[in-house]
């Protein structure tokens, strides 16, 4: 299967070569024992920050590359090549879902304080949208932030908080006014009082991601950490809905890749009725067209993000392609998994992890039925 396209370039494929071999020398040697402790290493994401990986977008002066939506869509997609995605999500809900917050709406004070080490790995980062009744329903949150003289006070509850339990530096979503969409983003730093982390959730998948409940009780924080214009927080968390859509999409891609390279090993070598698998008609044709629909994916993946980069307002076909690629991953994965007969069922597998994995891709970061509600009142 060939990766090449009319969006690749001389320094999209040294950026995919560099990635490549982190992740082969770095994660998938040791990443079956972050799966079992339930989160990446700090000193690997250290070395990635080192190497210049988690500021592809932001500004040079503070260790960022300035680049575009492209390149970040090239880093999403080569990082997707590893076949754990608690690595996968773990990086990229701090460089494409988290500290673009601070990019984006943060003064010159704000980062000045913190971006320089956020790229650096130094600071990790997370995002608490998401409470035990609101999740894509941004406006329907109920967290709280209340001026008190110089300050605010934040209570509330988040759910489902990837990096929630390790990272350093939380941007916050709460209601600032009495309207729906009255919502401003707040800067928590851990080890604020009043802020805890209420406990690590377990979960099917992404087992070397932290996720957690974090909890908020009259945490008071200075003015200085409003992000962004006070009310307009709503606005600020759908447009990265862009940037992280188009990042969840390449997860998946990504995904679908790793399974189908894995499959069509697998198959080749395997030995039934007779001869491979790979002999059995309905194998090849099915792998065939799985991976057809993998091509079809990753092309208007990156024609989404060749949009971004051309500045326009690309909800509804990024809202198109999260539903698109969320649905295909689990029809790819499981297709997969059942060609590796009952060697897809067993835990230390690649194939079995994959599939676990790809399970919240169709729920995560938008569910399906909400992408397409995006899509279809745009029409």
């Amino acid at each position: 299967m060939s990766n090449a396209s009319i969006y690749d370039t001389p320094e999209y494929e040294s950026l995919r070569d560099q990635i490549g071999r982190f992740i082969a020398k770095e994660v998938e040697p040791h990443a079956a024992a972050w799966e079992e402790q339930g989160f990446v290493p700090r000193e690997v994401l250290k070395r990635m920050g080192a190497a210049g990986l988690f500021g592809l977008m932001y500004e040079e002066k503070y260790g960022g590359a300035d680049s575009d939506a492209m390149t970040n869509l090239v880093f999403a997609e080569a990082l997707s090549q590893s076949t754990f995605a608690g690595f996968i999500i773990t990086v990229l809900v701090h460089t494409d879902m988290a500290s673009p917050h601070l990019h984006h709406a943060g003064n010159a004070e704000q980062k000045d304080k913190y971006l320089k080490r956020v790229i650096a790995g130094e600071l990790i980062t997370a995002v608490g949208i998401t409470e035990p009744g609101a999740g894509s329903d941004v406006a329907g949150i109920r967290s709280t932030a209340k001026r008190d003289g110089g300050d605010w006070v934040l209570n509330g509850t988040k759910m489902f908080i990837t990096n929630g339990v390790h990272a350093d530096l939380y941007f916050v979503a709460a209601k600032t006014g009495p309207g729906k969409r009255d919502i401003s983003m707040f800067i928590v730093e851990k080890g604020t009082p009043g802020f805890t982390v209420g406990r690590a959730l377990k979960k099917t998948g992404w087992l070397s991601s932290d996720t957690a409940e974090l909890i908020f009780d009259n945490v008071r924080i200075p003015a200085w950490n409003l992000l962004g214009e006070e009310g307009k927080g709503f606005y600020s968390v759908m447009k990265n809905f862009q940037t992280e859509r188009i990042a969840l999409g390449a997860m998946a891609v990504g995904h679908c890749q790793q399974a189908l390279k894995l499959t069509l090993d697998y198959v080749r070598q395997r030995q039934a009725f007779g001869g491979p698998l790979w002999d059995q008609q309905v194998i090849r044709q099915r792998l065939a067209m799985l991976d057809a629909k993998t091509r079809a994916a990753r092309a208007f993946m990156y024609h989404c993000a060749w949009r971004v980069t051309q500045g326009h307002d690309i909800v509804q076909d990024v809202s198109m392609l999260k539903a698109l690629t969320g649905e295909l991953v689990n029809e790819v994965v499981q297709t997969c998994q059942q060609f590796h007969g009952g060697m897809g069922f067993i835990r230390e597998t690649a194939i079995e992890r994959l599939w676990r994995d790809a399970r919240v891709l169709a729920i995560g970061g938008g569910a399906t039925e909400v992408m397409l509600e995006e899509v279809a009142k745009r029409y």
